[in-house]
């Protein structure tokens, strides 16, 4: 079992660093050796910042590390707070960490309908009716270590999942009838297109993300209530960018989100 100071070290420098606004310069003692302490440092950091959460990011582990985590898929909370509505023509201005990591990803966001069951073998059909509404969206993947996924998966869960905010774009009406290779997703930044692909490029599509995080957090013993946010995972690949950037999110005719990275200032301290 690992060390609980070690967990509390790992956990308190993440947080101080997140509200301080600054960057790590190297991950914070010894990368935990397992997923499971790498959980147990979120949750102690999830219950320390005290903040909702709104939902959860998912993101896929690559294949390189995937037989030492023992696991395809890692997630992190969506802090309340950290969520922006969309509204058509709005450019959003979303906070990364100067210095630490900074990404954007287009992403599939589910809103779920019901409470997730803590257990089960569910069906497709029943999957689509936990998840309820699809919407397009785009996380913002940040951490204050610029190496957290250099590092592996057990150092991106330690810092909650590197996310640093969610924008919820438009509704997919019909989603269920819409084929997965019918959803696309395209990522510009600075005006450049770094990355296309549509919703077929997740394993098993959207569903299959919600079905990873209902089972893994029945394990957890977290609950999943409905209204619940489910980012199912970065379509067209994490897309790093630094402050000041500039992007467009496109879902063809499901919609486009605009948005620039701004350097995070803690609070009451002005930009330089």
């Amino acid at each position: 079992m690992a060390d609980t100071n070690h967990i509390d070290t790992i956990s308190d420098a993440f947080l101080a660093a997140r509200a301080e606004r600054r960057a790590l310069p190297d991950f914070p003692g010894e990368v935990p050796g397992s997923l499971k302490t790498a959980y147990a440092v979120q949750d102690r950091s999830i219950a320390a910042r005290g903040e909702p959460v709104a939902g959860w990011k998912i993101g896929l582990i690559p294949p390189a590390w995937r037989e030492k985590a023992g696991a395809e898929r890692l997630t992190g909370p969506i802090f309340a707070p950290l969520v922006r509505g969309h509204a058509p023509g709005q450019i959003h201005a979303m906070e990364v960490f100067e210095g630490g990591f900074a990404a954007v990803e287009a992403e599939f966001v589910f809103r779920l309908t019901e409470d997730a069951p803590v257990s089960g073998d569910l069906s497709d059909d029943r999957l689509a009716e936990i998840a309820g509404a699809l919407h397009v969206g785009v996380e913002i993947a940040s951490s204050p270590f610029a190496g957290i996924n250099d590092r592996g998966p057990m150092s991106v869960v330690s810092d909650f999942g590197n996310n640093n905010g969610l924008i919820l774009g438009p509704e997919i009406e019909g989603w269920r009838e819409i084929a997965l290779e019918d959803l696309p997703a395209n990522v510009r930044i600075d005006g450049r297109t770094v990355g296309e692909a549509t919703a077929a490029a997740l394993p098993g599509g959207p569903l299959g993300a919600l079905r990873f995080l209902i089972d893994l957090m029945a394990a957890r013993g977290i609950a999943l209530p409905a209204g619940t946010l489910v980012s199912t995972g970065a379509a067209t690949g994490v897309h790093e960018a630094p402050p000041g950037a500039g992007s467009v999110v496109s879902f063809g005719r499901h919609g486009e989100i605009a948005l620039e990275l701004v350097p995070a200032r803690a609070p009451g301290r002005a930009a330089s």
